[in-house]
């Protein structure tokens, strides 16, 4: 995270750390290549946030291999995503992981505590979207976040979302996540003060198209305020919480 380089640079500044010191920690190659991977190693210092390794299509040999150049240059805390049920039982004895399955995430070291300005609020239409929802609602507490989740409180039945109204007004930022119409996130930004990141699933039937019906009702919602991530993509909405429940002003 950006905080850990702040406060590299403020022992710096108080001098309870030297010059030299701090070079050395950051002096290290940009990247390393591994042949069927080059680890970014600086990504951390460029975005406040170190490279999470995508697990679909890679063997566990090859997470592996990634995973322990990440914690010989420092990294103790990575977040592995799309990884299957399977894979994870097999990294898990090299690797201690812990393991999430309806996520299909993994996690290396222990989750920081939240220092975002507010909460991110992470709801869904139905049931069927927790999947989609625990990927973004991990990933985001994996950042530093404090998460509310409001699941299955879809349109069909729009009490069950306005008897959560406290938890929608006091958000920093939410992440509305719906398949079949994709209606959840316009309503939510039409109550909401606050960004709403919307996350069309390719839950529904026939006519959804996998997940097309509720990306294009995102994309045209008539609430202000609501951006969309693509389908399924419940990584990239808590990231983008993330973000912005960490923004500083800068002078």
């Amino acid at each position: 995270m950006k905080t850990d380089i702040k406060a590299l640079l403020e022992a710096v500044h108080s001098g309870s750390l030297s010059v030299e010191e701090a070079l050395l920690r950051l002096k290290t190659a940009p990247y390393e290549d591994i042949d069927y991977a080059k680890v970014d190693l600086h990504r951390g210092v460029r975005q406040g946030v170190p490279e999470v390794i995508y697990g679909a299509g890679k063997t566990v040999d090859q997470i592996a291999g990634i995973i322990k150049v990440m914690k010989e240059h420092g990294q103790n805390r990575i977040l592995i995503t799309r990884l299957c049920e399977e894979n994870a039982k097999k990294l898990s004895y090299n690797c201690s992981i812990t393991y999430h399955p309806e996520a299909r995430l993994a996690t290396l070291g222990d989750l920081p505590h939240a220092n975002g300005i507010g909460d991110i609020v992470v709801a869904t239409g139905g049931t069927s979207d927790i999947p989609v929802a625990e990927e973004a609602a991990l990933t985001a507490e994996f950042l530093g976040n404090r998460v509310v989740r409001l699941y299955d409180v879809g349109v069909a039945g729009l009490h069950r979302l306005l008897d959560h109204a406290d938890e929608i007004m006091n958000a920093s930022v939410i992440i509305a996540i719906a398949g079949m119409e994709g209606a959840l996130a316009s309503v939510v930004g039409g109550l909401a003060d606050c960004p709403v990141i919307a996350v069309p699933t390719s839950v529904g039937y026939g006519a959804s198209f996998g997940g097309l019906s509720a990306l294009l009702s995102m994309l045209n919602s008539c609430a202000s305020g609501v951006s969309v991530v693509n389908i399924d993509n419940g990584f990239g909405a808590g990231y983008l919480a993330s973000m912005i429940n960490h923004m500083e002003a800068k002078s």
